[in-house]
């Protein structure tokens, strides 16, 4: 027994080491036992410090302000700097009513930080501080060349700011998932990155990187159920690029807007709507309540009791996927709904014409 504690622990030390070297085993087939030589390689190759260091002094910790008060913090990354300034990503509902923003660094100093832009849909926010007090930028990488499986790892800053700068590791559980998230009372749809390690409050706005040290998505607690575990969510980096001109300009992204009130179809049972002819194999879509005068939703001919059924050919989930699907397009696109009327399919063809905002 003895001699099989001594050989573990060899082993072990091996291990640690990532050496290579000559073990030996004990031979249980003999009564007094037996070595049996064997020449191994073991080599370390799970570590991915060299990959935190390219990033991990981007890291900022983002303090929420509001008239003195500390009411909130999350994470965030330095993605660009020039010769005036040091530009920070971050989650919009971080900064969210903040009247002064503070940044700590991974050294300890804290500095202020101007918030240039906010996007709430996205739940993206784009800072800056002074260029002399930036100690790293991140690199930045493309979140569509990562695959399920990939080794991914977070830096943020959980639980309470005496956590700041804490790692964590997983991998990409999914791709291209459609998150569905409330705010304000209104449903709307994210695309996001589906990894499996841990995030909590405070992580928000903090980066997710893959193992060559690259940002990849932007991570956002706002996107987790309370009651799941080891489902985390990240915003893809691409998805904040696609703006990130007008977010540091401070100018409102531009979305369009139909004009019409809908209901999902999966909740007409429950709102005892009796007078609807709709088909039993149409399983989802949404229905019209209302069309606005002078909308685009008008000019289309879009009417009360319409059920929109597909955009492009895409089928509608929900009102939340109708308007994740909008908001893919530009104002002056077209696109084309299917819809029920009466029990009979149509094709209509809508311009996008007005964006949020816009009187109609």
């Amino acid at each position: 027994m003895r001699e099989r504690i001594v050989n573990v622990v060899i082993i072990l030390i091996v291990l640690a080491l990532g050496v290579t070297g000559t073990l030996y085993f004990t031979n249980d087939s003999s009564e007094g036992g037996s070595l049996i030589k064997k020449d191994v390689t073991i080599t370390s190759n799970d570590s991915i410090n060299e990959s935190i260091d390219k990033v991990y002094n981007s890291v900022v910790v983002v303090s929420n302000y509001q008239n003195g008060r500390l009411m909130g913090y999350g994470s965030g990354f330095v993605y660009k700097k020039d010769n005036k300034y040091g530009y920070i990503l971050t989650n919009n509902h971080v900064v969210e009513d903040a009247s002064d923003i503070k940044l700590t660094l991974s050294s300890g100093e804290e500095v202020t930080a101007e918030v240039l832009g906010t996007d709430a849909y996205m739940d993206i926010a784009v800072l800056r501080m002074d260029a002399d007090k930036v100690l790293q930028v991140a690199e930045l990488g493309d979140s569509t060349e990562a695959k399920i499986g990939d080794t991914v790892f977070t830096v943020g800053t959980p639980v309470s700011t005496d956590y700041a700068g804490t790692v964590t590791k997983g991998i990409i559980s999914g791709e291209n998932r459609e998150i569905t998230v409330t705010n304000n009372g209104s449903s709307y749809m994210m695309e996001a990155i589906q990894i499996d390690a841990s995030i909590n409050p405070g992580n928000s706005g903090g980066p997710l990187v893959n193992i060559n040290g690259e940002v990849i998505g932007i991570n956002s607690v706002k996107l987790v159920e309370s009651s799941v575990e080891g489902m985390g969510f990240a915003i893809p980096i691409e998805v904040a690029l696609s703006q990130i001109d007008k977010l540091e300009s401070g100018e409102p992204i531009e979305r369009p807007v139909i004009g019409v009130a809908l209901y999902d179809l999966d909740s007409l049972p429950l709102l005892g709507y009796s007078d609807l002819r709709i088909d039993e194999s149409v399983d989802s879509g949404v229905i019209v309540d209302s069309v606005e005068r002078g909308s685009d939703a008008e000019k289309a001919g879009l009417q009360k009791n319409d059920v929109i059924v597909e955009l492009d050919g895409t089928k509608i989930k929900n009102s939340a996927h109708l308007k994740y699907l909008l908001y893919k397009h530009n104002i002056g696109d077209s696109v084309k709904l299917t819809i029920i009327r009466n029990g009979n399919e149509k094709e209509l063809t809508l311009k996008l014409t007005q964006q949020i905002g816009d009187s109609n």
